[in-house]
């Protein structure tokens, strides 16, 4: 039971641990379903992307949908298979983003699921969320977590990069509240999705039920010095990194579908984003740059 105690503190990283490959418990299946997300999600990606005559709905919210489609592509596959490779290898760093990597990924099935009409890629899509979602928590249960701490810097600035994800979290659903609360108590709640073909916003949904709150808990771990809150801050952060960027690419694409839907898709969002992904991205490497040290 001594391992009890790292739940207080990190402690420095030894050389002789630097290369133990031991941060997760021995498991075939958190690679199998990861792989299979991979899969899944470029079917859905790739077919929504380059075949856009498939996707059904308003211009705008296919725009979205290609846009995004196009960051799940280029980053958050490439992501997911590069973060397993160096998992394989015992890298702390590669766990992280690893875990992120699935958060993006089980988000965007959770959009491409419910924020776009039924279409001949439902099948995937529903294939891209369910492996997202299995995929979370069985590598969550292989981790071995008092392993992982042993690989944190002692000098790892806890405090600041839990403000960070808080700060994001809190940002995050206050942007959401402010749009919603004017309107939900109306009696045309309804007006907020006008144009977009939605009953109602897998975005908000999950965020305000989900993320927002799991981000928070998440940093007050972290601020407390808990082994999980690095690991779920460090997934978070790159998770909020790689979406900030996606938000970036969809709002593009969807202003270029149809640029009569400003409160769907604006391109006066497109450098924001970009710059606050950037931040989250430096926020990244600032956390990693704390894993796997040998000095």
């Amino acid at each position: 039971m001594r391992h009890i105690e790292i739940q207080v503190e990190f402690p420095a990283v030894p050389r002789e641990h630097a290369t133990r490959p031991l941060v997760l418990a021995p498991t075939r299946w958190a690679y199998v379903l990861s792989g299979c997300l991979a899969v899944a999600a470029s079917v859905s990606a790739g077919v929504s992307l380059w075949a856009p005559s498939v996707l059904t709905g308003p211009e705008v919210t296919r725009g979205n949908l290609r846009g995004t489609a196009l960051v799940v592509l280029a980053v958050g596959v490439p992501a997911l298979l590069v973060a397993m490779a160096a998992s394989s290898r015992g890298s702390a760093r590669g766990l992280v983003v690893w875990l992120g990597a699935i958060a993006y990924l089980l988000y965007q099935g959770v959009l491409f699921c419910f924020g776009t009409p039924m279409n001949n890629l439902f099948l995937a899509y529903v294939a891209m969320l369910g492996l997202g979602l299995w995929s979370l928590l069985v590598l969550l249960r292989a981790v071995e977590v008092h392993r992982f701490a042993a690989r944190v810097d002692g000098r790892m600035p806890t405090q600041q990069l839990a403000a960070v994800t808080a700060l994001f979290a809190v940002l995050n659903g206050l942007a959401w509240l402010v749009r919603i609360l004017p309107v939900v108590f109306t009696p045309h709640p309804g007006s907020l999705l006008e144009g977009s073909g939605m009953l109602t916003s897998p975005v908000w949904v999950q965020d305000l039920a989900f993320w927002v709150p799991a981000a928070l808990v998440a940093a007050w771990w972290f601020w407390s010095h808990r082994p999980w809150g690095v690991l779920l801050c460090g997934g978070l952060l790159t998770f909020y990194a790689v979406e900030c960027l996606s938000i970036a690419s969809d709002q593009w694409f969807g202003a270029q579908a149809d640029p009569s839907q400003p409160d769907l898709a604006s391109t006066a969002l497109v450098g924001p984003f970009l710059v606050l992904g950037a931040a989250l991205a430096a926020a990244v490497v600032w956390h990693l740059r704390h894993l796997d040290r040998t000095d």
